[in-house]
């Protein structure tokens, strides 16, 4: 399943730091009711911290981010708004939660927060469900599984392979509401999210315009979930409704890593979810009347990935020219496919595809040594790590290093990042919806670090702004319900942007 990565700046010094999520060993076979649990340094997670120089140093012991048992995905957020990053690292047998202290240490606040969770916890999201200005916490389960020896038979040639998930009974996700005291209290069902799923990615936007965020589950080899903001500390999942549930063949497939954000420019954000080879990555356009178009063959994206499997995905621009792209971590989930599927790999490179308006292209062959090389790919997480104005990503992969991409194109282009701050809001500003006005018309970003799969992004919004070299102007609408307007902002700078106290609603 692979494991995730966060990309964010703990100790505030203006430079995005990694810190990754790693397993632990297995014997074989590995008894019933066993909790892997980390034997020493080998299975750390791993925190790096980026240096003026640009190098990366491995603070994993000062900072306790150590972590037990088999880990598997991280989100990043600020949860008691004191201005510091903290983490909540999902595993299989229990997650941690840990509280950024703001001198390089992290404290481990699981057992006092109640968020220790249970099951086989996957992707994380933090995100204010209630506005109340304070993270809540949205944690995906993948199914009902233990260390049964589950012979999942041969197939005609003899080779064995892992089992189905259809095999496997599916299981809730588990919600956390934030009590502002360093508690949380489980509201899964009370918030109407106690439907069974099998849930591996997750990402947030206000599809329907409403004011109030939603919440997408990609699901493996089931019906997507969409959980409609009812506004009332209520979500209602309408994913058949909304059309986004199979794909345009009415179809299920194994829904992995997920992203929601504007690819077209039209202020409604719209919806890409990874899958396994030979179904094509499912592409839905918002059409504006709280339901969605499945676009991957009218856009290209089906064409050029029914031979792929993906995970970790992002919308982003990455030639800063106004219109989102699409970076892919790819690789099988069966170390065994190319027997019984000779055109299909275990071990996949990167895609970049590149929207030229009009639809996606594949640009992979002409962007750089680093799509040419295979690897079983899983998590990534992107945003500027040298502050250039490029957004780079950090890939992990299975048995296998973890790699850095760092975004070296040539371009004239301008663009322009903002950073958040929340007062009335939570400190991070998840969830607000940034309109920027250009030249060429207008973008929008929802701030997040949740999307991909099982990991963690800058939560700094950036924008591409082609030819500009200034914002004709800003909107920022906050969760809080404060709108506030920006004029005449210069490109190429990395913005810090508080939140008012109080501004006229419009």
């Amino acid at each position: 399943m692979g494991s995730g990565v966060a990309l964010f700046d703990y100790d505030n010094d203006g430079l995005l730091d990694i810190f990754f999520v790693n397993g632990a060993p297995l014997a074989d076979p590995t008894p019933k009711g066993t909790i892997p649990q980390k034997a020493g340094p080998k299975y750390w997670n791993r925190l790096f911290h980026q240096t003026k120089d640009g190098k990366f140093e491995d603070v994993t012991e000062k900072s306790g981010l150590q972590g037990i048992g088999y880990g598997m995905g991280v989100a990043a957020g600020d949860f008691d708004n004191d201005g510091y990053e903290d983490l909540y690292v999902t595993a299989y047998g229990g997650n941690r939660l840990y509280h950024n202290n703001g001198n390089g240490t992290f404290t481990d606040v699981t057992d006092k927060s109640g968020t220790g969770g249970s099951g086989w916890s996957t992707s994380a999201a933090w995100v204010d469900l209630d506005n109340d200005g304070l993270l809540d916490l949205v944690v995906l389960r993948y199914l009902k599984w233990d260390f049964d020896d589950v012979w999942c038979g041969e197939h005609r040639d003899g080779y064995r392979a892992y089992c189905h998930p259809d095999i496997f009974p599916a299981i809730s996700p588990l919600v956390y509401h934030n009590d502002g005291n360093g508690h949380f209290t489980d509201v899964t069902a009370k918030a109407g999210f106690d439907k069974p799923g099998k849930g591996l990615g997750v990402a947030i936007a206000d599809y329907d315009r409403d004011g109030k965020i939603d919440i997408v589950v990609a699901n493996d080899s089931m019906l997507e979930f969409l959980y409609h903001n009812k506004g009332d500390g209520t979500f209602e999942e309408v994913g058949l409704t909304a059309e986004i549930a199979v794909d345009g063949d009415g179809k299920t497939y194994a829904g992995m890593g997920v992203d929601f954000q504007d690819y077209d420019n039209d202020g409604l954000p719209d919806l890409v979810i990874t899958n396994l080879a030979n179904q094509k990555y499912a592409l839905y356009r918002n059409s504006g009347d709280s339901s969605f178009t499945y676009d991957s063959y009218m856009s290209g994206i089906g064409g050029m990935t029914l031979l792929h499997s993906g995970w970790g995905i992002r919308f982003l621009d990455y030639d800063n020219d106004g219109r989102k792209d699409l970076l892919i971590a790819q690789g099988h989930d069966l170390d065994t496919i190319e027997l019984n599927f000779p055109q299909l790999r275990y071990k996949e490179p990167m895609l970049l595809a590149h929207n030229t308006g009009k639809g996606f292209v594949d640009v992979s062959a002409d962007s750089g040594e680093v799509f040419q090389h295979a690897w079983v790919g899983r998590g990534m997480a992107v945003g500027d790590i040298d502050n250039d104005g490029r957004v780079d990503a950090v890939v992990t992969t299975n048995d296998g290093p973890a790699y850095i991409l760092h975004n070296e194109l040539a371009t004239e282009n301008h663009w322009l990042t903002l950073s958040l701050v929340g007062h009335r809001s939570n400190r991070d500003g998840i969830g607000t919806l940034i309109r920027v006005n250009t030249s060429a018309g207008s973008q929008y970003v929802t701030v997040t670090t949740a999307g991909s799969y099982l990991s963690s992004s800058d939560k700094r919004a950036h924008f591409g702004l082609g030819a500009d070299s200034v914002v004709k102007s800003i909107e920022i609408h906050w969760p809080s319900g404060i709108v506030q307007k920006l004029n005449d902002v210069r490109a190429d700078q990395i913005l810090t942007v508080d939140e008012p106290m109080a501004s006229a609603k419009p």
